[in-house]
């Protein structure tokens, strides 16, 4: 063993430090026992070389009392947790997991709760879209489960809510459940076609109001100007002046009787 010590003081701390980074992540990646020859390979250098490198960190993990510790295993060597933890981790192991109902898992549990015996069909019919993982979720928190089959063809299973589900959300039956009062209804009904502005027709279907036409402030005419009426062209040019009309009678009336 003095032999290996002698060869590892051959090298800088820094490459020794780089040797134990490799061999402890290769230990911490493989789980199982890894075979000195392995981990020679993993640092390119010889089998007696990588063994002194692990033992070395094996030694640093027994000192400084970490978590994790290197057992040797004949010509092979394997990183576990510490037995001094075992009880430690089994408090952890038991602990209930943290169940986190996002929305959807919500919105699922509120059409079973209130329409309860219902179908994954009936579910993913009123979601609009297929609701198999949540209802599979549900199922597996507890919160709903199988309480017999519909009578129709498939026979699909009917779900509705557990006691666990009362306890979660401390009510003692599903007639408990909150309901919407007729003036929140109506609220609520109000903001919507105040929002979208439409009404509801008397059927319950929207209707969208008409619009009213823009008129930029500018009134449309009523009446049309109506227009003066054209005189009339006379087809003989007009003479204005009266002593030319004068002189030409008299010429005439001058060839008709030369005496």
């Amino acid at each position: 063993m003095n032999d290996y010590q002698m060869k590892l003081e051959d090298y800088d701390t820094e490459q020794m430090a780089e040797w134990e980074a490799v061999v402890e992540a290769v230990l911490f990646t493989m789980g199982n026992s890894v075979e000195l020859g392995q981990l020679a390979i993993a640092i390119g250098q010889e089998k007696e070389t990588a063994r002194q490198v692990v033992e070395r960190l094996r030694r640093r993990y027994d000192e400084e009392r970490r978590g994790m510790q290197i057992l040797p295993l004949e010509d092979a060597y394997q990183m576990t947790t510490r037995a001094d933890y075992y009880e430690n981790l089994i408090r952890v192991a038991a602990a209930p997991k943290k169940q986190v109902l996002t929305d959807v898992l919500l919105e699922t549990l509120s059409i079973v709760a209130y329409k309860q015996p219902v179908t994954k069909v009936e579910i993913s019919r009123i979601r609009g879209v297929s609701s198999d993982h949540a209802v599979n979720r549900l199922v597996e928190y507890g919160l709903i489960c199988e309480v017999g089959r519909l009578d129709a063809p498939g026979r699909p299973m009917l779900f509705a809510t557990t006691e666990e589900f009362l306890r979660r959300f401390g009510v003692t039956s599903t007639t408990d459940l909150p309901t919407m009062n007729p003036e929140e209804q109506d609220e609520i009904v109000h903001e919507v076609e105040e929002e979208l502005q439409v009404h509801l027709d008397a059927d319950g279907t929207l209707r969208e109001e008409p619009e009213e036409a823009e008129t930029d402030g500018i009134e449309p005419e009523t009446e049309m100007m109506e227009s003066e009426p054209e005189e009339p062209v006379s087809a003989e040019p007009e003479i204005t002046d009266k002593s030319e009309a004068a002189t030409e009678e008299d010429d005439r009336n001058a060839e008709e009787n030369p005496d």
